[in-house]
């Protein structure tokens, strides 16, 4: 495993992001795809075992219990300061008045409350989820800088938003002197590139580190066409992607299967090394809910695609509208 700076920061992570969403409760939350404990202590073993020291989750995912069988795993297989811990905030955590957003009120709570369930005093990153709205940014970004003051984060990142709202963010905690946002987690993979037009030129010029989500469409391009899974069929926020570009979006896949053929490797590479070897990118984040995906995932970083393979993979594609930001 390769590793590298965390954007213009001093921190090394791995290549590769293990995506925790896939790890919860699978009776608790909106995901009832999720592996319970007892299956994703494997996988988060074998993903640290491998070398993948940088592991993401978030509070929302599966109501707190993604952070509960992360923070296990992490204390059992790992020494916590070997792991890049990352976390997010955001998402309706419970119902009524202030159980969700970005108020300073929900951070500083958030903050404790992952850190609880996470079994640590501490995370590497705690990222914004998404953009609120409804709460003045100049008080999130206020209530973040406290959170690093106070020692309970290393860093800040955000995460799928406009760009503009993303230079918004960072130009008003510069001006303040309050801590600067080093990553975002935003959605890229080769059924959506809209973030290639504004995010990701932003990212490279501000030495921000781009750690994409999804980087598998939702794992529609390890799959054949018309081939479908239980999590696709009950992934509510997934199934509002890709929607558009159809035509498109089938012969993507094709060219991604016809190139995998023609290596002897996985499609699940082929995608992978398509996204990894962007130079804006850090680390791609993927989920993982068999040993095979983890193994993929590594096996992708050395594989090198030609310029004619990539001109294959890319020349189908159309606009998007605007996806993920929900």
């Amino acid at each position: 495993m390769d590793y590298l700076k965390l954007g213009s920061t001093g921190l090394e992570v791995s290549r590769l992001c293990l995506g925790c969403m896939t790890y919860g409760d699978p009776q608790r939350g909106n995901h009832a795809w999720t592996l319970p404990e007892d299956r994703s202590r494997p996988l988060i073993r074998q993903a640290i075992e491998a070398g993948i020291n940088f592991l993401d989750t978030a509070n929302v995912y599966s109501d707190g219990t993604s952070e509960e069988i992360v923070g296990r795993a992490v204390k059992d297989f790992s020494r916590r300061e070997e792991i890049v811990l990352a976390t997010k905030v955001h998402g309706r955590m419970r119902p009524g008045p202030n159980g969700a957003g970005l108020s300073r009120r929900a951070i500083l709570a958030e903050i404790d409350n992952s850190l609880r369930r996470l079994g640590t005093d501490y995370v590497d990153l705690y990222q914004i989820h998404r953009w609120d709205a409804s709460t003045p940014i100049e008080e999130t970004l206020e209530a973040l800088h406290d959170v690093v003051k106070a020692g309970k984060a290393r860093y800040v990142g955000a995460s799928s938003m406009h760009a503009w709202q993303f230079t918004k963010a960072l130009y008003i905690s510069r001006l303040h002197g309050w801590t600067e946002f080093v990553s975002m987690q935003n959605h890229l993979n080769l059924l959506y590139r809209e973030e290639e037009r504004e995010m990701l030129p932003l990212c490279t010029d501000e030495g921000v580190a781009v750690i994409p989500w999804s980087p598998l469409a939702r794992g529609r391009l390890t799959r054949d066409w018309n081939e479908t899974t239980e999590r696709q069929e009950t992934d509510i926020f997934g199934g509002s992607l890709y929607q558009a570009g159809f035509e498109a979006n089938r012969r993507i896949i094709e060219a991604v299967a016809g190139i995998a053929r023609a290596r002897g490797v996985s499609k699940a590479q082929v995608a992978l090394a398509w996204i990894a070897g962007k130079s804006a990118v850090t680390a791609p984040i993927v989920g993982a809910s068999k040993p095979q995906h983890i193994t993929d995932a590594v096996a992708a970083l050395d594989l090198r695609l030609t310029d004619e393979e990539i001109a294959a993979l890319e020349a189908p594609y159309v606009p998007q509208k605007v996806a993920g930001f929900q």
